[in-house]
């Protein structure tokens, strides 16, 4: 019965349905983009550690209010596009799976981030400068761009789930 009003549920709104997803992956991992290609550079240019720091926490937390709501609007249309798009018992089937993985995964990273994020502010309003860039480093070397290679992943094999 749920999977059947599912079904009907992404039929009647399948292209708001696949829209918001797209829409919101494209938020999600082009912000990741946008901040550590543009924005990470654009701040090295500033001497003063306490508004290099500032800048930062507040581009940081600009985007999570941003990307939470697009986090959370990825996994609902995601279940409803597997559901309704009949995946299941396919052999496209492992590749939502996969998917989903990565999705997964990149949400913890982001979390991660978001942490740090809050344990650099934490540092930053003790003025504690040099704490809370190290808290931060790990952020712009590694993890933004581990979830970007993960979301361009994720992309290609929704890609690859529409096309067939």
């Amino acid at each position: 019965m749920i999977k059947e009003m599912m079904v009907n549920f992404f039929h009647n709104y399948s292209t708001i349905i696949v829209f918001l997803h797209i829409l919101s992956a494209i938020i999600w991992v082009g912000g990741m983009i946008a901040i550590r290609f543009a924005v990470h550079y654009a701040i090295q240019d500033i001497d003063e550690p306490k508004i290099k720091i500032g800048k930062t926490l507040d581009f940081l937390k600009r985007f999570f209010n941003i990307v939470i709501p697009a986090i959370i609007i990825i996994a609902m249309t995601a279940g409803i596009m597997a559901i309704g798009l009949g995946f299941k018992d396919t052999p496209l089937y492992p590749i939502v799976h996969l998917k989903d993985f990565i999705w997964v995964i990149m949400t913890i990273i982001f979390i991660i981030v978001y942490k740090k994020r809050e344990k650099a502010e934490l540092f930053f309003n003790e003025n504690n400068f040099k704490e809370a860039k190290q808290t931060l480093q790990p952020i712009a070397k590694y993890l933004i761009p581990l979830n970007i290679v993960l979301g361009i992943f994720a992309l290609y094999l929704g890609v690859t789930l529409r096309g067939f």
